[in-house]
């Protein structure tokens, strides 16, 4: 149930913990511009929302933790300052008094290796990956998925999930330009250089992590810088195997939300197993004075987040 902006009119009792929620800052220090589809991006002040964010997450003083969901820093950012615009962006996020919890997105990748990203971000994963999880409390688990751990960006170009990533795009996409849906239909759109896959050992890992929380009566929220459900967003943002991974997710009653970015205007969805499917909205999309960020309420039976402006409020209740 999406809601009015603000407080809800709902008593809940104390929540469990609380957490704050940002994604697609997509920094840069260049002039504005536009999406391919003429959407108006204002580089400059991506990083300004954050600023904002941080204080209102530390006026709170109940938030335990934030999550970003990807995309700090731009593709259009020159390579030649991208260590810097990123330094920046997280020398915000160190604003915030609690951990902050980072996933890799396509923009970040355009700009710096793995290598290079994973400790900067400080994602506790090996061998170049970018997924984990963490448990704030014993009821509640957090999967974040590397959604570009098979992708044609941010491995070597001899890396042989690179040539995998090829592989795919040259039999599903048949434009020269692989970030181009022209000619694709319906769902088949998904299949773009910008999005990228689960991979094998990846989706091992997430069974045995769902498989541990059930066994530990844990609810678990599902972290992803690409949408997993169609109805949450376009299919030009989807993950390539996201039928794939929800098919794991199903298999388990456990899982009770799945978050996004990656697909700057949000949507929501609940899907034919009751899983709620946020999909949040983008800092780097808001004009100067606008802002696009939120906290999330835990409880026992559902999530409330409190958007910020441009960041729907929205009631997720679970059925079971």
């Amino acid at each position: 149930m999406a809601l009015a902006n603000g407080v809800s009119t709902v008593d809940f009792k104390k929540p469990l913990f609380s957490f704050g929620v940002i994604t697609d800052v997509q920094y840069a220090d260049i002039p504005d511009g536009h999406s391919f589809l003429g959407v108006p991006r204002f580089y400059r002040h991506s990083i300004q929302v954050l600023q904002r964010a941080a204080v209102k997450w530390n006026s709170l003083k109940t938030l335990k933790f934030s999550i970003n969901f990807g995309d700090i820093i731009d593709g259009f950012c020159p390579k030649d300052k991208s260590l810097t615009a990123v330094n920046n962006v997280l020398d915000e996020f160190d604003k915030f008094n609690g951990p902050v919890y980072h996933m890799i997105g396509n923009h970040c990748l355009y700009n710096l290796p793995r290598d290079k990203l994973i400790p900067l971000l400080k994602i506790p994963s090996p061998y170049g990956c970018a997924y984990y999880d963490f448990s704030p409390s014993p009821e509640y688990r957090f999967v974040v998925l590397d959604a570009y751990d098979i992708s044609a960006i941010g491995w070597a170009q001899d890396h042989p999930k690179t040539s995998l990533a090829m592989e795919l795009l040259q039999s599903k996409n048949p434009n020269a330009d692989k970030n181009s849906p022209v000619g694709l239909l319906g769902l088949e759109k998904r299949f773009l250089m910008f999005n990228g896959a689960v991979g094998k050992e990846q989706l091992e890992w997430l069974d045995g992590v769902l498989q541990d929380s059930t066994k530990n009566e844990q609810k678990v929220i599902i972290c992803c810088h690409l949408p997993l459900d169609p109805g949450a967003a376009t299919p030009e943002a989807l993950l390539w195997n996201y039928e794939e991974v929800m098919e794991v997710i199903h298999q388990y009653e456990s899982v009770k939300v799945c978050f996004a970015g990656h697909a700057h205007k949000g949507g929501y969805s609940v899907d034919s197993h009751g899983i709620h499917h946020r999909v949040l909205e983008a800092a780097l999309e808001c004009p100067p004075g606008s802002d696009a960020f939120g906290h999330v309420d835990v409880y026992h039976d559902r999530l409330l987040l409190s958007g910020t402006d441009r960041m729907a409020s929205t009631e997720m209740v679970f059925i079971s």
